[in-house]
């Protein structure tokens, strides 16, 4: 496992600054802040299964080149790993709990919760792989504090079977946010029935939720560097997310 201190610097002048900042002793998350004057409309941002790499970090850099402050927590603390180092991600994976992920999670919100630049009002939810499903938990678990997630082939979620961690659907109900979910067609990690549990429980709680399914992409259709990578469909799922996080999370404060 490579332990990494990569500090991306902003990529255009619309981002103040990117970088790891602390969220408690043991734990940073690397956060990008907009350019000019804030406050701003904050997004957490969730990892795949290989650490907050150069990869999560762009993604980072990229909602605060569309106006938003993100943060995303170092569910790994501080490691790392290689697309191809399957046999170890499985095993760190294998150390995780829902309960220590939602720690992480807390000192991010507090984080945000605590910074001047940050507008007030409800957070957006953006995860990839075992980050979308921390998205969908974030938006139960955490419904107070999110106003909008969105899953990127996010899985076990609904499973017939517990795979690497327990499912959530019966977390349904909790469901505050508006919710979208991000499938690759040819995804057999998350089948069609699975989707289909999910939605039909989405609509029988009367949650608001949208599915985008993309023909021609597996797993992993966003993630920049690997061989799954859909270049044009990618677009288009964060052109669908950055629109409905403009929609929800720029709402003026009632009065």
């Amino acid at each position: 496992m490579a332990r990494t201190g990569l500090d991306m610097k902003p990529a255009s002048s619309r981002v103040a600054r990117a970088e790891f900042v602390p969220l408690a002793s043991d734990v940073r998350g690397y956060y990008a802040l907009p350019a000019g004057d804030g406050p701003f409309p904050a997004v957490l941002v969730y990892q795949e299964a290989f650490g907050v790499n150069e990869y999560v970090q762009s993604e980072v850099v990229r909602l605060a080149e569309h106006g938003f402050a993100a943060l995303a927590p170092d569910l790994f603390h501080g490691e790392t790993l290689g697309y191809g180092e399957m046999e170890r991600v499985y095993a760190l994976l294998g150390t995780l709990t829902d309960e220590g992920l939602l720690r992480d999670v807390d000192l991010a919100i507090a984080y945000l919760g605590a910074r001047p630049e940050i507008a007030a009002g409800p957070l957006g939810a953006v995860g990839f792989c075992m980050g979308g499903r921390l998205a969908f938990l974030t938006a139960t678990a955490r419904a107070e504090a999110i106003g909008a997630a969105v899953s990127f082939y996010g899985g076990s979620i609904a499973p017939r079977e517990q795979k690497l961690f327990p499912p959530l659907l019966h977390r349904v109900p909790e469901l505050r946010a508006e919710l979208w979910l991000m499938y690759g067609a040819d995804d057999a990690s998350i089948e069609p029935d699975e989707q289909g549990r999910l939605c039909e429980a989405l609509s029988r709680a009367k949650k608001s939720f949208g599915i985008r399914v993309f023909p021609g992409a597996g797993h992993a259709f966003a993630s920049r560097g690997r061989d799954n990578y859909r270049p044009v469909t990618a677009e288009i799922a964060w052109n669908e997310t950055l629109a409905l996080f403009a929609r929800v999370l720029r709402q003026p404060p009632a009065v």
